[in-house]
């Protein structure tokens, strides 16, 4: 009898062998060359090795176990740091590598950049050492119970009081509640607190304050401020390990200087200085949001790597010349929906090296009040934000179902990372009111643009560069009939001539916008920006060719899927024409299909390589279906002989409910009993 178990080894081993490239190339590529993939892996070897980062047991932990076990393990990473002098950079890899969302996150991401880019010298001064050596820990208390995203109606008060130099920090109603602050619950002493600043009664917006929170020595919350947890709050048991909290403060006083006055300040008598920009604030909200490209392609890469590796050795079906049924990756349903998932880890992997360099080089021209580069950066982030959120959040839930029931247990690994990626769409800004913010941008974009008496594209930015179709007239549609599609200049080109006519027709009905239309602008204007940054890619590929070529497949598989994706915006426009007699139409864009299907097959044979070149560990994904060695019905009867309820042979509950159940269900059976 054919023994499935052993097979599935076979088939990883068959499948890394007929890699075509040289995986460790790709790998080094992806991690920034070979010394920091060495470093990466020694700091995820000493994680792994180390009894305290242990994951066997998680998916069997209560919420607090799940919190005081995060802690434990970001204060062993902090020992580990002193014992091996790991550099920041180290620290931030053993973070990465956790896969879980721990409260030292928000203090990193959210709470150090704010302070240190928008404080005064004399607060960075005095907190700037406590605030890296984790001498302190802080949060960023921006949204409350009553708003989210619409910062400016927050209810939060900062009242500047003159005779005593202070502010006094209160929460008026109970919708002014700072609410969903991850840190905030029990971990953070301090945060930055996002609060209407009222000057000799005059509200001058929202504005950022420093607050102490609680007692540096036993930790209890200082008087005037409550705070907690807001308890199971986490849709799918994400976050566990964070303690989201809310906060109230009752006329809490702090001085002056605890004012993030870098930029915006008030005097000492009482009077307002104005920022030499008004979104000058938006450094740190920026910074989140480049962060999350990259942190999402390597979020996505995860996803990619369990479903292609299970897809690869799974067996159902057909059966094929060898009289074993099919793999089930082979299946066009199937790796139509993987590879291109493949894809979007890669390029947004890349793209999100791109931006980071992008944001310093304008994070340095801020800090000396030179502000030419934040419109810019800001309209980029915002689409790009709602680009990869919603791109991942959908790519790991179709990774999930392509491992069909499997799929859906705690030990395939996938749910619990679903699980902690959904509320990226809504965090740093709900997806789709960043939409208008995008489609705004674009707007202005295009007005200066066309309203100028001699536009030239030397004049566009990235993010609209796209608008030059409207201007030069050799850039012409594309016809149906004679697109090359495996030419990534063509991808390109349609992408941004779907973005020019949706933003051109935006403006001409502005008064009167359909349903969707800020949603279709701002993918629209992002893919095209993306769409323009692969080709970029395309041109910076490795010097080795067998890789260079594999690479340049997986980019045009993202461009010809983000084409795909546009149809209606495109069809809509007349980019492919149709037949004029409806009784002759055909499909215009079967050719675009046969092409993806194509690049996909192409594909096939290096999809577990390309997969492995994310360098995951088994450690790492906590996958019993994306094992490495490919033994994943092995690793999932293993798994399931840890779960609690078999530790008994007979489970306490059959003296408490079983045996009373079956018990009345025989009497009032009467006879039929006896005959069993």
């Amino acid at each position: 009898m054919h023994d499935a178990n052993n097979q599935t080894r076979i088939d990883m081993l068959t499948a890394r062998r007929g890699t075509t490239f040289d995986i460790e190339i790709v790998r080094n590529f992806l991690h920034n060359g070979e010394p920091a993939w060495r470093k990466r892996q020694q700091v995820v070897q000493t994680l792994a090795q180390d009894p305290i980062f242990d994951k066997s047991q998680r998916d069997f932990m209560t919420r607090t176990e799940r919190y005081q076990r995060g802690l434990s393990m970001t204060n062993r990473i902090f020992e580990l740091q002193e014992i091996h002098k790991w550099s920041r950079q180290d620290v931030n890899i053993a973070l990465a590598s956790l896969d879980e969302a721990f409260p030292i996150s928000l203090h990193n991401m959210a709470f150090k950049p704010v302070i240190l880019s928008q404080g005064s010298s004399a607060l960075v001064t005095k907190y700037s050492a406590l605030i890296a050596t984790k001498g302190i820990l802080g949060c960023y208390l921006q949204t409350e119970l009553g708003h989210g995203t619409n910062v400016s109606q927050l209810e939060t008060l900062a009242t500047y009081i003159p005779e005593t130099q202070e502010f006094e920090i209160h929460s008026p109603t109970l919708t002014s509640s700072k609410w969903w602050i991850g840190a905030l619950g029990k971990t953070s002493t301090h945060g930055v607190v996002q609060a209407k600043l009222i000057l000799g009664g005059k509200d001058m917006g929202p504005h950022l304050f420093f607050v102490q929170l609680r007692d540096m020595n036993s930790h209890e919350v200082l008087p005037g401020i409550t705070l907690g947890d807001i308890g199971l709050s986490k849709a799918l048991a994400g976050f566990s390990p964070t303690d989201n909290g809310f906060a109230r403060f009752d006329h809490v006083r702090i001085p002056k200087f605890q004012m993030l006055s870098k930029f915006a300040q008030v005097t000492d008598n009482g009077q307002y200085v104005q920022p030499p920009h008004a979104k000058l604030s938006y450094g740190g909200m920026l910074y989140i949001r480049a962060s999350m490209v990259s942190g999402a392609g390597w979020t996505i890469a995860r996803g990619a790597t369990i479903s292609i590796r299970y897809a690869t050795v799974r067996r159902q079906g057909e059966k094929g010349a060898d009289g074993l049924e099919r793999q089930t990756i082979s299946y066009p349903s199937l790796y139509y929906r993987l590879l291109p998932i493949l894809s979007h880890a890669y390029v947004f992997i890349q793209l999100g090296k791109s931006l980071i360099k992008a944001f310093d080089v304008m994070a340095s021209k801020l800090a000396v009040g030179d502000t030419s580069l934040l419109a810019e950066m800001h309209a980029t982030t915002s689409g790009l934000k709602v680009l990869v959120s919603t791109t991942g959040v959908h790519d790991l839930e179709v990774a999930r179902r392509s491992m069909g029931g499997h799929g859906y247990s705690a030990f395939a690994g996938l749910g619990r990372i679903y699980a902690d990626y959904l509320p990226s769409t809504t965090y740093e800004g709900d997806n789709f009111v960043l939409d208008q913010q995008v489609a705004r941008a674009a707007l202005k974009s295009y007005k200066i643009f066309t309203s100028s008496k001699t536009p030239t594209s030397s004049s566009l930015t990235p993010s609209s560069n796209y608008l030059r179709c409207l201007l030069e007239p050799h850039l012409r549609l594309p016809s149906s009939e004679t697109i090359s599609w495996t030419d990534p200049a063509t991808c390109i080109q349609i992408l941004e001539w779907r973005a020019a006519l949706v933003v051109r027709e935006h403006a001409q009905n502005i008064s009167d916008p359909d349903a969707s239309v800020y949603q279709r602008v701002s993918k629209a204007v992002t893919e095209a920006f993306v769409a323009a940054q692969v080709g970029g890619m395309l041109k910076d590929l490795p010097s080795h060719e067998p890789e260079a070529r594999v690479l340049r497949s997986v980019y045009l598989l993202y461009l010809l899927t983000s084409v795909e994706s546009g149809l209606v915006d495109l069809l809509s426009f007349g980019v492919f024409q149709p037949q004029t007699n409806v009784h002759d139409s055909r499909d215009l864009t079967r050719s675009l299909r046969v092409a993806i299907r194509e690049t996909c097959q192409v594909l096939l044979p290096n999809a577990i390589g390309l997969s492995d070149a994310f360098g995951y560990t088994d450690w790492e994904l906590d996958s019993a279906l994306g094992v490495y060695d490919g033994k994943v019905y092995e690793a999932l009867w293993a798994r399931a002989q840890t779960e609690p309820l078999n530790e008994a042979g007979v489970t306490p509950a059959y003296k408490e409910s079983i045996r009373p159940i079956l018990t009345r269900g025989q009497r009032q059976a009467g006879g039929a009993y006896a005959k069993l």
